[in-house]
């Protein structure tokens, strides 16, 4: 048996996805910037896209800016706002996916933008009192913070740092990429100025995601140049067959929430039960096990004893795809930097990412319980 548990990675290909992309790779190929009647075809086709999409998550259509990810579209908010003047500071975590702090360390780096890493406990909860305090003073300041972790699952309340944000006329950016699709969530009513999506964490196709910026915000400034694209904020043909089949991901999604949910809290509960029954001695970092703290789609397993790097190997040997953390810092030797700043050293324990969707089944649950139990204990030995 195969047991696929790293769906916060990736998750597969929606088979209506698959069809909606195969249909329309079959019928259009013009270049929607074309003036002729096959580029005219494919624009037509691309606004639909947009149109519904904007629709789904709360938004007008000339909000949605088209990229090829989150990571892209992290990219352009951060280093748009700060290389055009708009910002003096940015107050981030340390516990933000790699696509926004590697891209905070070369602003540091590059720019005068002062950047500030809010305090993070043990359980991954940010201090909003000190975030609070930092926006006292008058700097110019762009806030940006996940609304779901993709490694420990913790949800941001998102509304009490916008109303924060908003009562200090600072902006506010959300990398929501673990969240948009996933929860019935209407930006229009969300004190936030800027969000970050990708098809492919809701069985959409890689390489579409989109930027969501509020239109009585200001205009950020182009990331890639050499086009008019994307009323000029995105130069570069759009990827119009990866954007339908994100456009028909958050349909699904949207059109099915309340069924995916309560299916896939129910595998999350008993995985969690399950474990604790098999090794009682286990823990779970950060919120992750606390079904109203944390995304439903998240697990993440502490197994105490030395570090063993063949844990991973040994699942995948028996069937069973799980993660330690991020996939952009596959093949890292330095650990999960979000643990590490919850303060854990990796050195004493085994750490696993298991992150569900829709595809799952109670089945998969038991079969992966089995053998992270067998597996372990015979690393213990």
């Amino acid at each position: 048996m195969l047991a696929y548990f790293d769906n916060a990675a990736t998750t597969p290909l929606d088979p209506q996805v698959l069809s909606e992309i195969h249909n329309f790779m079959g019928k259009f190929y013009g270049n929607p910037s074309s003036t002729h009647y096959k580029g005219r075809e494919a624009r037509v086709e691309l606004e639909k896209a947009r149109k519904r999409i904007a629709m789904l998550v709360g938004a007008a259509e000339k909000e949605i800016i088209f990229t090829s990810g989150g990571t892209e579209a992290n990219n352009f908010i951060l280093k748009s706002l700060s290389l055009n003047g708009d910002v003096e500071r940015i107050i981030s975590s340390p516990i933000e996916h790699h696509s926004i702090l590697d891209t905070l360390e070369w602003i540091s780096d590059n720019t005068n933008i002062t950047v500030t890493y809010l305090s993070v406990d043990s359980k991954g909860n940010l201090d909003l009192n000190e975030l609070e305090d930092l926006l006292s003073s008058k700097q110019r300041t762009l806030v940006s913070l996940m609304h779901g972790n993709n490694e420990i699952g913790n949800k941001l309340n998102i509304e009490s740092v916008g109303r924060l944000c908003k009562a200090c006329n600072a902006l506010f950016h959300s990398d929501m990429v673990q969240t948009l699709g996933h929860y019935p969530i209407n930006l229009a009513d969300l004190p936030i100025d800027f969000a970050s999506a990708s098809a492919h964490k809701l069985h959409g196709p890689k390489g579409a995601g989109f930027l969501y910026v509020k239109t009585r915000i200001l205009k950020p400034q182009p990331f890639f140049h050499g086009g008019a694209q994307e009323r000029g904020l995105r130069g570069g043909t759009e990827n119009v067959a990866g954007i339908i089949g994100m456009s028909k991901a958050f349909e699904v999604a949207y059109l099915t929430m309340d069924k995916n949910e309560g299916h896939i809290r129910s595998l999350k509960a008993a995985m969690v039960e399950k474990l604790k029954c098999h090794i009682p001695d286990l823990k779970f970092n950060g919120l992750s096990a606390d079904m109203d703290g944390s995304m439903h789609s998240i697990l993440n397993i502490q197994l105490p004893g030395p570090r063993d790097n063949t844990l991973l190997f040994n699942l995948d040997i028996n069937g069973v795809a799980v993660s330690e953390g991020s996939a952009c810092s596959s093949g890292a030797t330095e650990g999960s930097h979000v643990l590490k700043a919850l303060g854990q050293s990796e050195a004493n324990f085994n750490n696993l990412r298991v992150s569900f969707s829709k595809m799952n089944t109670l089945e998969e649950v038991d079969y992966a319980v089995k053998a992270i139990t067998e597996v372990y204990k015979d690393l213990l030995q």
